[in-house]
């Protein structure tokens, strides 16, 4: 059976130790040369760049995030132990996790490592999909003979550079399909490298939860448990148009993924469909001013997020939650389409006025959906309100200006509420 030492690379048969460097660190499998869908995820992003960068919390437990009221964005290894997972209140977490540094995210820098790691990707295969900052897919289909290795070799290469050049871990899954590329990265974090072979697929899927697919949430899980389905044998008992008379689309795929078959292939184009970003407030807010400030810095981050990305939308959606829970929705089609955070935030806040009575919320959020290229957008002038094109010139500047000195080097007054 090949196999494949993950630290010096070296190829042999049959072995539990490399038989060069005598690492322990080896794959073996049947299909090891053969497969070549695969799933990267590196492991607790956001808290593995905040640990590289501030060695001193190597051993604690660190949690992304902001305010008690907020949720987790990630947790490191340490924190999980004690049952810290991502999307989390933060004020359970921080019952579990009485000890654990609370750090605010830092985009900007995220962002800037995700941009390293795809540039080392790119160096593998031009078909990658990222599904976020921290995890793509990645088709190595025919570049074997390109890199004179494996797929799993090229893989098992690109995981440690990323330690030696980045500081980081990441988790690889190798199959036949995205879906299990997806699942077998899951099965072994953090450093793992897990195969499922297109030959154990079925068996390997037998006695799993359905909850193991990507996508069915608690409300597809109670949907499923009622019709007596668990786990994927309890699937397999089922004819194909029996799902779909009874979850409609979603039986399909469910008949499908239940034999490990996704037909799915790795898009390197595929769309960013939305960009947007929300806070929670530590206390309810029902103050105007205080909401104000948060829908302009809110629509900043979007912005910026829009220029990073070279994309532009054309929709401003408002989200607003109340202590309840209930959730007010109001969006506006603009006539053209931006990525100004002036443009945004104007847009935003009139949404906000429009909305009847005084309420307190506990959360707020701004979107920008329905997007195009950044070519397509802030062309034509606003023949309603002429100082628009002054204000477009200005946050430019304001773009330069931070690009230079740093995102602080600039505020403006309303950010500060």
């Amino acid at each position: 059976m090949p196999s494949l030492c993950r630290e010096c690379f070296c190829q042999f048969s049959d072995a539990t130790r490399c038989p060069s460097c005598r690492s322990p660190r080896v794959l073996t499998h049947d299909e090891l040369n053969t497969l070549s869908i695969a799933h990267m995820d590196c492991d607790a992003f956001y808290a593995s760049v905040e640990k590289r960068d501030h060695p001193e919390l190597i051993d604690k437990p660190v949690i992304i995030g902001g305010g008690r009221r907020g949720v987790v964005s990630t947790a490191c290894y340490v924190a999980r132990i004690r049952g810290v997972h991502s999307a989390m209140p933060m004020f359970k977490a921080l019952k579990l996790c009485p000890d654990a540094v609370v750090i605010k995210p830092r985009m900007e820098v995220y962002v800037d490592v995700s941009r390293q790691i795809r540039a080392m990707m790119e160096e593998l295969t031009p078909d990658i999909e990222p599904l976020s900052l921290d995890e793509a897919f990645l088709d190595l289909t025919g570049t074997a003979r390109l890199h004179g290795a494996a797929p799993a070799v090229m893989l098992a290469r690109l995981v440690k550079r990323m330690k030696d050049e980045l500081g980081l871990t990441g988790s690889i899954g190798l199959s036949h399909n995205k879906f299990l590329a997806k699942v077998a990265s899951d099965l072994e974090k953090p450093r793992g490298f897990s195969i499922i072979g297109k030959a154990e697929t079925a068996d390997f899927l037998r006695d799993k939860p359905v909850g193991l697919i990507w996508g069915v949430g608690q409300v597809a899980r109670a949907s499923l448990d009622k019709a007596g389905i668990n786990t994927f044998a309890d699937l397999l008992r089922w004819e194909q148009t029996d799902l779909i008379a009874r979850f409609g689309s979603m039986g399909e795929r469910l008949w499908h993924l239940a034999r490990g078959q996704d037909h799915r292939r790795v898009s390197a184009n595929e769309p960013v469909k939305s960009i947007s970003k929300e806070t929670t407030f530590s206390e309810d807010t029902a103050d105007l001013g205080i909401l104000d400030g948060h829908i302009w810095r809110l629509s900043e981050q979007v912005a910026d997020r829009c220029k990073a990305k070279s994309t532009a939308g054309r929709v401003v959606t408002l989200k607003l939650k109340r202590a309840d829970f209930s959730q007010i929705t109001r969006r506006l089609a603009l006539r053209d389409a931006t990525q100004m955070a002036d443009t945004i935030y104007r847009t935003a806040r009139g949404l906000m006025d429009q909305v009847e009575g005084v309420d307190a919320y506990r959360l707020i959020g701004v979107g920008l959906s329905h997007l195009v290229p950044e070519t397509d957008a802030d062309r034509a002038p606003d023949l309603l309100d002429p100082d628009a094109a002054t204000r477009t010139q200005a946050e430019l500047a304001t773009d330069k200006i931070r690009a230079k000195f740093g995102a602080d080097a600039i505020r403006k007054g309303r950010a500060l509420r």
